[in-house]
């Protein structure tokens, strides 16, 4: 402040005059003369130089106070320039301003700065196969061979969260004279980056990087990453253009690496570096060598250790990157890393999120998504991380310490029973608890209205039907072989059964786009789809939870969730489900 300030509601006092003052030897003093009332943030009276707290008086009348305890110099006073003197730094350059600050600068006497223009970046977004989303918004359909283009929204709304300022173009054809012109306009604006979102790869009408070329330099054209690896990095007219390639997870992966730094820069600074923490892959992870690798992962702590769960590889996933709470980087010169190795992992989620994540590996079932919505709509800061790996993947992973519960729905072929055998021989010696979670139609999924009139699994073995197949380890493998075994069919007969996907959606996509005219599956993922579907079984889906973690608040949420009215007329309302014993203890096996 300007002045000396009280700190406090209280009086002045000169402090000698309190010297000497204790609670056997109280002080008088005289309103006016030896005291004077004042209120937080008042001046003080020349020749004051303590506050008293009103709390620590003893009001005698009106014009005399008692003290028990001596004041010392500047006691509750804000002296002149407590906090801010002229010629102090308040801020060194190139530092980003936050709300705090400004009431440093103000209260400094600084009313305006100088400070850096907001970058401005314009994305051209390209491609003949693309449409608008505001068309589709506005009730268009997409026709076969069209994609709603996103990448330019999800870039637009990067650039901003970086501080830059975003303009995206119309949507240009794959013609080259189109983004040639589109490009030209861009780097002849106020633009400080300029983004080609697709069209930097190597194929006939992928134009972006002679446009480049032609017009200015192409400096980089393919970097040693995945995915990303089609980046090209150019110069036009001074400017940085950037060539990002149009899959999903490697135009964002190129933007971090690329454009992000190119922002920053550009306002004085650079990006934060991103939070890491030391995980163990759920698994040997093998990659490709000569070639950095960005794998996306879930991360939870199970245990004293954080565990990270590979995602999918898919370029074209930006899933991988929405249920991702980290990312591994996997170096050029090696070939991969062991789930025995620590290794780093760049955050994606605050730490503390993975301490109320829930690791769940095992088969997949739609009823997870539901179970996950459920505790979030009670207001549980719970995340349910889901990998599908199949049932006796999850029970390995269970057995290894690598997840808290897994899913499954292992038939014994000898007994008819669920489960339990399997676990009693993968889990040998490791209590768990076998809580139901859903009894769910199996069978076969046909394309609508069964073109192929397809009746049963004989009709498997005919020559005109290809099949889609679970991964070996599933349970609807299992059951599939089981039930082929039943009916004498030899699977080498079958068209397709090599061909296999690791989700009951997957093996529904295949039916629908005609990939496969027939999968096996649950109903739910049929009628999802539209699809028609035969029945083949009513199977048990179970949760397999190990005993010492029962009583944890998260697992308690997650069976709270799963006993709940809510999530079982949910489930009711997918189809070919029977939620009626959800949360069922079954069985305690170990």
């Amino acid at each position: 402040p300007t002045y000396h300030s009280a700190a406090m509601d209280g009086i002045a006092v000169k402090s000698d005059l309190t010297y000497g003052t204790s609670e056997r030897n109280p002080r008088l003093l005289k309103i006016g003369t030896d005291a004077v009332w004042v209120n937080t943030g008042q001046p003080l009276p020349d020749g004051f130089d303590a506050v008293i707290m009103v709390e620590k008086l003893h009001q005698v009348d009106q014009e005399h106070v008692e003290i028990r305890a001596p004041a010392y110099p500047w006691q509750n006073v804000r002296k002149v320039g407590e906090d801010i003197v002229a010629t102090q730094l308040l801020f060194p350059q190139n530092h980003r301003i936050r709300p705090i600050d400004i009431g440093a600068l103000l209260s400094g006497g600084v009313f305006s700065v100088k400070v850096w223009r907001r970058p401005k970046v314009v994305i051209i977004p390209t491609g003949s196969e693309l449409v608008n989303c505001e068309r589709v918004k506005d009730g268009e359909e997409l026709q076969p061979g069209q994609i709603l283009e996103t990448n330019s929204s999800v870039l637009a709304a990067m650039v901003k969260d970086n501080g830059g300022e975003a303009t995206v173009n119309e949507l240009v054809p794959d013609e080259l004279e189109e983004i040639k012109k589109a490009i030209l306009s861009a780097v002849l604006s106020e633009a400080d980056i300029v983004i080609i979102n697709a069209g930097s790869s190597a194929g006939s009408r992928d134009y972006t990087v002679h446009v480049i070329e032609e017009l200015g330099e192409v400096l980089v054209h393919g970097i040693a990453m995945m995915p990303g690896k089609p980046t090209i990095l150019g110069i036009i007219e001074g400017k940085p253009v950037i060539g990002n390639p149009g899959y999903s997870v490697s135009s964002v992966l190129s933007f971090e690496q690329f454009v992000k730094p190119l922002i920053y820069h550009l306002q004085g600074t650079q990006p934060p570096e991103p939070r890491k923490i030391k995980v163990y892959p759920t698994r040997d992870i093998p990659s490709k060598l000569g070639i950095e690798e960005f794998l996306r992962v879930s991360i939870g702590k199970v245990g004293d250790r954080y565990v990270a769960t590979p995602l999918p590889r898919a370029a074209g996933s930006i899933t991988t990157l929405t249920r991702a709470e980290g990312i591994l980087r996997i170096p050029e010169l090696s070939e991969g890393v062991s789930q025995s190795e620590e290794v780093d992992a760049e955050l994606l989620v605050n730490e503390k999120e993975l301490l109320n994540t829930v690791v769940f590996i095992g088969s997949h079932d739609m009823t997870i998504d539901i179970l996950s919505d459920e505790i979030r709509r009670e207001g549980k800061a719970i995340r349910i991380s889901s990998s599908n790996v199949g049932s006796l993947g999850g029970l390995i992973a269970l057995r290894k310490g690598t997840c808290h519960l897994c899913g499954s729905h292992l038939l014994d072929t000898e007994t008819g029973e669920y489960n339990l055998s399997y676990i009693r021989r993968y889990l040998k010696g490791k209590p768990v608890a076998v809580f139901h979670l859903v009894k769910r139609e199996q069978g076969l999924m046909v394309a609508k209205d069964n073109p192929k009139n397809i009746q049963g699994l004989q009709d498997l073995t005919r020559a005109d039907v290809s099949f889609v197949n679970r991964q070996a380890g599933s349970g609807t493998r299992v059951l599939l072989d089981f039930k082929l075994q039943q009916a004498g069919i030899d699977p080498k007969e079958i068209r397709g059964y090599d061909h296999e996907e690791f989700t009951h959606m997957a093996v529904a996509v295949d039916v629908v786009s005609g990939a496969a005219d027939c999968g096996m599956g649950i109903y739910a993922a049929a009628k999802a789809l539209g699809l028609d579907f035969i029945p083949i079984e009513s199977e048990q889906y179970d949760l397999v939870i190990p005993t010492q973690i029962i009583e944890q608040p998260n697992i308690q949420a997650i069976l709270q969730a799963i006993r709940s009215d809510s999530f079982r007329e949910r489930v009711k309302a997918l189809g070919g489900y029977d939620p009626s014993k959800s949360g069922e203890l079954f069985a305690e096996v170990g």
